[in-house]
């Protein structure tokens, strides 16, 4: 039968995790094995080592204490202090037979030597020769001078030689014995049944033999390695090395107590894969047969656990089509899609929620809910109210928009109401929402307090509301807030108290608190106006004269004393009608067009629908006078400047007449202080100083390029005394007319 998804999703992961087991526990078993093998391995060959340590540690031993008690004897200080020659057979018998016992005693094939340093002579393997004066100087060198013991080993070419500088506790050397062990000999008494390599180093590290089955396999590193772990541990030990051909290999050591001497050999990883051929072989079949089993029980199990899974799909919806492959995701699928289902309808619902309330809420505040809706949608909104509840319904306005445009207006609304949804607990409000684009509104709820406690935590929100704004959104917002009532649906007439409570706060300023109990009380009466004329008087003749700093004099004082005066909205309105129609009125006077518009109908709607006198202040300011004053201050600007240049063309030109500003003035149809200022002004200095400075520089002009007399040049230039000429130029220049023109003509 054709297995489902379902089926190998149980039935494999049964069998890796079986197979898993199965190769993790004979991984275990068989690195247990190996360690146990290796350990074992490791157990001989240092039994091993440490033996053949032994073996020549006895052998050496006895080398060193035969020729030590042999140059303790009386025989050995005759021999060496007789001069032997070929006549001298006897002595020569004697070193030879106690050579030859000391052999006997020691290893076969040794070469022994014994050299009489105080006679020259040297008997070596039976053979009698004399020293040259060379070498015993090198005898010398290479074994007693610079030497600080008498008794040690040294490697040589051949082997290794023992050198014994006789006698042994004496200062003064009188003979040398040499025992030379070759490589043979030491091949055939360390050699083992299967060729391990043995490596002897001395104290120092060095090596004094190697196997012929070891050459090559330890480098001089690893030696150094080997003696300095030797020196600091115990007296047998193992090493591990660095990669040898590519396999991990292991030193086992046995340090020499007798003379320091450190016997290594290496774990032979081809015979730990030898004693381990058995282990694999039976591991390898268990696995087979274990696999096998797991193979069984994976199938049962899985066979026995999707048939439930089917029976319920033949129950699911969709039953009656075939039978898809991956059972579990066709029934989380079916089930996900009726969950599905049922979280979207909830999830409509719930995000209709604030959209309904608020529809809800704005209803209210336009009367066009009924009591029965109102009940109906005041438990769907989850408001558990009781006979005892009050309500109360509070605005906010903006004062001012800080450092952003009014363009934001509404963003800063959305701002506003999302922190008053943050400020105020769900439990004492309904939903917030934006009542127009200049309006937020909010209906307080209260349950179980006094008139006084509730009006003293509606004033406790509001300042938290305005200094919360203030701190976050760097913006001052004005509050009103209407009368308690007991019915939601008079929340279209407590919308009407909040509005004009907020009408009150240009006499109150900005970030105002205004409960319209507080203002329901002033009495009404006719409109009373008072208009400063005067500082308006003041305002205009600074507008048409351009003088930015006399508009600034005079504006907020005016706009001080409209708002003052006018402590009942309506006062304020028509004053600031009237203020707006006599700027127009100067525009058409002074010939500027910043009013004079078709849409001067959207200023006067904007200005009666602001309630924020900074806002009031800031339009008429920047958008209306501020425009006019430049605008007249470029045309008087150009004014002044035409006049002054036609003032001096005409000093340029009749220089030589008798010119005033009387005459000018009477010439251009403006007064002499009038042109006078104007002159001043552009120029920097006074139409007298002006023409006298031309005057004069057309006397310098003539007293150079011309033969003319000082007192007609004064004549000419209508002075109607030479000495007042003199007297001028002199003054200017620092000269006389006379010396002046002699001057220039010395150049």
């Amino acid at each position: 039968m054709k297995k489902g998804r379902m089926f190998y999703k149980i039935f494999i992961p049964i069998l890796v995790l079986g197979i898993g087991l199965v190769i993790s526990f004979g991984s275990y078993i068989y690195l247990t094995t190996i360690q146990s093998v290796i350990d074992s391995v490791a157990s001989g060959k240092q039994s091993l080592i440490t033996q053949i340590k032994n073996t020549l540690e006895q052998k050496i031993e006895t080398i060193e204490f035969a020729f030590n008690t042999y140059s303790t004897t009386s025989s050995f200080s005759e021999v060496v202090q007789n001069p032997i020659t070929e006549q001298d057979f006897q002595a020569y018998r004697n070193i030879n037979s106690q050579l030859n016992y000391i052999a006997s005693m020691g290893m076969d094939g040794v070469d022994y030597s014994l050299i009489s340093l105080v006679q020259n002579w040297k008997i070596s393997n039976g053979k009698l020769s004399y020293l040259t004066a060379e070498e015993r100087d090198n005898l010398y060198k290479s074994y007693i001078d610079n030497q600080s013991r008498g008794l040690f080993w040294v490697k040589t070419d051949k082997g290794i030689r023992f050198v014994n500088t006789l006698p042994v506790f004496s200062q003064t050397k009188q003979a040398i014995v040499l025992s030379d062990i070759s490589l043979q000999t030491l091949q055939q008494t360390l050699q083992t049944e299967d060729n391990t390599a043995v490596f002897i180093l001395n104290r120092q590290g060095e090596l004094l033999y190697e196997s012929e089955s070891g050459k090559a396999l330890l480098t001089d590193g690893q030696l150094r390695h080997i003696t300095e772990v030797a020196r600091s541990e115990s007296q047998t030990g193992t090493v591990a090395l660095n990669k040898v051909n590519h396999q991990e290999v292991q030193a086992l050591y046995a340090k020499s107590s007798y003379n320091n001497w450190i016997y290594v050999t290496l774990l032979d990883q081809q015979e730990i894969s030898d004693a381990l051929k058995t282990t694999r072989f039976g591991l390898i079949m268990m696995g087979v047969v274990i696999t096998l089993l797991i193979v069984v029980v994976a199938y049962v199990i899985s066979v026995y656990f999707t048939k439930p899974i089917r029976q319920i799909q033949r129950r699911l919806p969709g039953s009656a089509q075939p039978v898809p492959k991956d059972e579990i995701d066709w029934i989380i699928t079916s089930i996900d899609t009726i969950l599905s289902e049922k979280e979207s309808l909830e999830g409509l619902i719930q995000s209709e929620m604030p959209q309904l309330e608020t529809q809800f809420i704005l209803n209210l505040f336009r009367s066009r809910i009924t009591a029965e809706e109102q009940e109906r949608n005041m438990r769907r909104f989850g408001y558990a109210l009781t006979a005892d509840t009050v309500y109360a319904t509070l605005l906010i306005q903006l004062d001012n928009y800080g450092e952003r445009q009014a363009s934001d207006k509404d963003l800063l609304l959305v701002a506003v109401n999302k922190l008053v949804e943050e400020l105020i607990p769900k439990t004492r409000r309904m939903i917030p929402i934006l009542l127009n684009d200049r309006t937020q509104a909010t209906i307080l709820i209260f349950e179980g307090q006094n008139e006084q406690e509730n009006r003293k935590q509606i004033l406790a929100d509001a300042k938290l509301i305005i200094k919360t704004v203030r701190e976050i959104l760097k913006l001052s917002v004005s509050i009103g807030i209407s009368k308690l009532y007991s019915d939601l649906l008079h929340s279209k007439e407590a919308c009407e108290m909040s509005k004009q409570a907020l009408h009150h706060r240009l006499n109150l300023g900005k970030e105002s608190i205004i409960f319209y109990e507080d203002i329901s009380m002033v009495i009404s009466g006719p409109v009373l106006l008072h208009y400063p004329a005067e500082l308006e008087s003041q305002l205009f003749d600074a507008i048409r004269l351009g003088d930015e700093e006399q508009v600034s004099r005079s504006l907020y004082p005016l706009l001080g004393e409209m708002m003052k005066h006018s402590k009942n909205p309506m006062n304020f309105e028509v004053t600031l009608i009237r203020f707006v129609n006599n700027l127009i009125q100067l525009e058409q006077l002074i010939g500027v067009e910043v009013l004079l518009t078709q849409d001067n109908y959207a200023l006067y709607h904007r200005l009666l629908d602001i309630r924020n006198p900074e806002e009031i202040e800031r339009i008429l300011v920047k958008e209306v006078i501020q425009p006019m004053v430049t605008s007249m201050k470029e045309k008087t600007t150009r004014q002044f400047r035409c006049l002054s240049e036609q003032i001096a063309a005409i000093v340029r030109a009749e220089y030589d007449q008798d010119l005033s500003l009387e005459l000018i003035g009477e010439r251009l149809h403006y007064s002499p202080n009038y042109l006078s200022s104007i002159f001043k002004r552009e120029f920097g200095m006074t139409f007298s100083e002006y023409i006298m400075s031309y005057r004069l520089e057309m006397a310098k002009k003539w007293l150079v390029e011309s033969d003319m007399t000082i007192k007609e040049m004064a004549e000419r230039l209508q002075y109607h005394n030479p000495q007042n000429f003199i007297r001028s130029f002199r003054k200017k220049e620092h000269v006389t007319p006379g010396a002046y023109r002699t001057m220039k003509q010395d150049k």
